[in-house]
């Protein structure tokens, strides 16, 4: 039940059906397994075996898909590359995780060519689209076209890895999280049982880059199922194409960030496109206002809103809440999966008590084996026997989980503890404010104190001090409210979508005007 097996599988069953989709290039599932296929011993060829380490640094192309269902097919391990890294950063990546090949595209092929001076155990590289990625390089198609069409079957084992998925590094040096393949496989059973499947729902829209946990998880539940993946395009998220695209390609279910549902909505004719195709869409990697998922779900009102939430170490999603509980339990993320076992915790690890803020913990088969090659930062995540998440989280009476703040950004000013998610979901609700991130800052008296930088909706009549003060003097105490606020265009972000609070923190830290007045 690897990747190379599912598609094998579909490739005899139902050979003649549309696999994967991008653009005006099709695949059906004969032509996507006779591809992988050769790949496979493209690569075996060139000496890539089972254990060994493959990047992959493209933009999102059907070639990216067929690269990691290719490493499945040979037991060798892909190790995916955000391909807006400079050279350093990738062979960062190509040294950490041993990588002996990279398959790259034009568009990087001179960055790859660079990290591969600086990384030399990277002995070959194949190029999608032709271009010159250093030494032993290789046109991706010429290989394919050369390699023998011969499924050698492997049995994998499905504890092995199959992918080190690097973090997205918002607070240093990326680790490597090995994830194998029945994590991946256990992740995609326990997803679809907690949200249901019906038959209508077999077209599904990646929009998010192939080298993050979401696209890569994001493949998963058509392969297993034998649906049709349509892939969106690298770069620039423009929402109006990708609403075409939904109606274009009939699709029933696709998964975005917040930022990019906020794109969305906002599109003035969007109810001019049909859309009815359209039964699951959920969101997750970012906080969302509660505003916004209201918003989603007066647009979208005949599809299935769902909530997930985890992260990289765990294949991701952890909880998801139902689209039955979109409106009862708004702002939650729901409850864990099958598989996945959580505790909210205290620092001594001792539960918390429902309604009490704690650490959110897991254990399960969705769960990393560990970071690649590093001991000691293995061990410290998973102290107690427990996988450590940074999360803090409460929990309500029925059981619903609610995420409060990453444990690294909450703001200690006098004593008392402020947890961002909670000022800024107050913030998102004021009428100027489009998007909103709270950073603590040196205070001379209080220690830190909360300074919101706020991308306005409307950039020619941005919020004033006043206008902040005014409007969370009745929604939160007083030790929670900026002492300050920041204008800016826009908020920073990974490609993620998450906020980089780091270098919020880093910008206004010497920008920021020490307080010592008022009361915590």
């Amino acid at each position: 039940m690897t990747l190379s097996d599912q598609l094998a599988r579909h490739a005899r069953k139902i050979p003649d059906e549309i696999a994967l989709r991008h653009g005006e290039i099709s695949r059906s599932y004969a032509e996507f397994d006779d591809r992988v296929t050769r790949l496979a011993n493209a690569l075996r060829d060139r000496g890539l075996g089972a254990g060994d380490r493959f990047a992959v640094a493209t933009l999102n192309h059907l070639e990216t898909i067929e690269a990691f269902v290719a490493g499945s097919r040979i037991g060798a391990i892909c190790v995916p590359v955000n391909f807006r890294l400079v050279a350093g950063e990738i062979a960062y990546a190509l040294t950490d995780s041993g990588a002996s090949a990279v398959i790259t595209d034009s568009f990087l092929a001179e960055t790859v060519a660079e990290a591969r001076e600086q990384a030399p155990g990277t002995r070959f590289a194949l190029v999608v689209g032709g271009g010159d990625a250093g030494a032993e390089s290789a046109d991706f198609e010429r290989a394919l076209a050369a390699a023998s069409s011969e499924h050698d079957e492997l049995d994998v084992d499905l504890h092995s890895p199959a992918f080190i998925m690097y973090t997205s590094g918002t607070t240093g040096r990326p680790k490597g999280a090995v994830l194998s393949h029945y994590n991946l496989l256990m992740h995609t059973c326990s997803l679809l049982i907690h949200n249901g499947v019906s038959e209508d729902d077999r077209v599904y829209l990646v929009g998010v880059p192939l080298f993050h946990i979401a696209g890569v998880s994001g493949l998963m539940g058509p392969l297993l199922r034998g649906g049709r993946i349509v892939l969106s395009s690298s770069g620039r998220f423009d929402p109006r194409e990708t609403v075409e695209m939904l109606a274009r390609e009939r699709i029933s279910g696709c998964f975005f960030v917040p930022a990019q549902w906020q794109a969305i909505c906002s599109l003035p004719d969007i109810a001019e496109h049909d859309l009815s195709a359209l039964r699951r869409i959920s969101w997750g990697a970012a906080p969302a206002s509660t505003t916004l998922l209201r918003q989603i779900m007066a647009t979208f009102p005949q599809a299935e809103l769902s909530t997930v939430f985890g992260q990289t170490e765990c294949s991701p999603v952890t909880t998801a809440l139902r689209a039955e509980d979109a409106l009862r339990k708004i702002g939650s993320v729901g409850t864990p999966l099958l598989n996945v076992e959580v505790r909210i915790v205290d620092d001594e690890m001792n539960d918390v008590a429902p309604g009490e803020v704690g650490e959110i913990v897991y254990r399960g088969p969705t769960v990393m084996s560990g970071y690649w090659n590093k001991p000691e930062e293995t061990a410290e995540a998973f102290r107690g026997g427990w996988f450590h998440s940074g999360d803090l989280v409460r929990q309500d009476a029925d059981g619903y989980i609610y995420v409060v703040d990453r444990k690294k950004d909450m703001i200690i000013s006098g004593g008392e503890n402020i947890y961002c998610a909670e000022v800024e979901e107050a913030l998102s609700g004021h009428p100027k404010v489009g998007e909103v991130a709270l950073i603590g800052v040196p205070d001379q008296r209080w220690g830190e104190s909360p300074l919101a930088v706020i991308a306005p909706r409307d950039p020619a009549d941005p919020p004033t001090d006043e206008d902040i003060e005014s409007w969370c003097r009745a929604r939160l105490a007083g030790y929670k409210r900026p002492r300050q606020i920041r204008v800016v265009e826009q908020l920073p972000r990974n490609p993620s979508g998450k906020v980089l609070k780091t270098t919020l923190r880093s910008q206004y830290r010497e920008q920021s005007t020490p307080q010592g007045g008022g009361t915590p």
